[in-house]
């Protein structure tokens, strides 16, 4: 006859069993789910290759406003501006937000666009003034509600975006597939090069 106490024993291996099967199962869950999200870097340009091959989709309608150029001081720091543009769907929504980020005696700018969750992350965003080359900017952080993708501005990017007419923004979604929307540049250069819309006399976090 089976005594209570090996019962006990018999229930809490067979408990401990099951606690680690479920742990190892969840562990691989993640690891596939990982893989497949995050390719190792040597196979990033081929993954971005492939993104082409899977089609397109249509984008829901985005309305766009005007370039604003935003400036922020505060003491002990330089000032800090942001030409930006944002786009919004008809609910009222943010859709896209690009900023260019210059703070002033650095001689560099960065790129900075704010897009909803819910993308491939590999494929990046591609952007295209007019008919020129592409350039490529990487995810670098998400938000619950917003992914952004951000970079050192190119100097050639620029001059082309103050000299264009249209900027065209490729992202890829969960499908694989491309969506495409197209941001207007007639007054990206007056806005870039004069005077701020605005002043803030705060820091704020680029």
């Amino acid at each position: 006859m089976t005594s209570p106490h090996c019962i006990r024993r018999s229930q809490s291996l067979l408990g401990l069993t099951l606690v680690l099967a479920a742990a190892f199962s969840s562990a691989y869950v993640a690891h596939r789910a990982l893989a497949q999200q995050s390719p190792p870097a040597t196979d990033k340009a081929s993954a971005a290759a492939e993104v082409g091959q899977r089609g397109q989709r249509t984008a829901r309608e985005i309305k766009y406003g005007d370039w604003r150029k935003l400036c922020f001081k505060a003491a002990g720091t330089s000032v800090m501006c942001r030409s930006t543009i944002s786009g919004t769907w008809e609910t009222g929504q943010t859709a896209v937000r690009v900023d260019l980020i210059e703070r002033e005696g650095d001689g560099t700018a960065r790129l900075q666009i704010f897009l909803p969750v819910g993308l491939y992350l590999q494929a990046g965003v591609k952007l295209t003034v007019d008919q020129g080359s592409p350039y490529r900017i990487p995810y670098v952080w998400c938000l619950t509600n917003a992914c952004i993708a951000a970079d050192l501005a190119d100097p050639k990017a620029i001059r082309e975006m103050e000299s264009g007419q249209t900027l065209l923004l490729e992202v890829v979604d969960s499908n694989v597939l491309a969506i495409t929307t197209s941001l207007p540049l007639n007054q990206f250069a007056a806005i870039h090069q004069g005077a701020p819309t605005q002043i803030f006399d705060q820091a704020i976090d680029e």
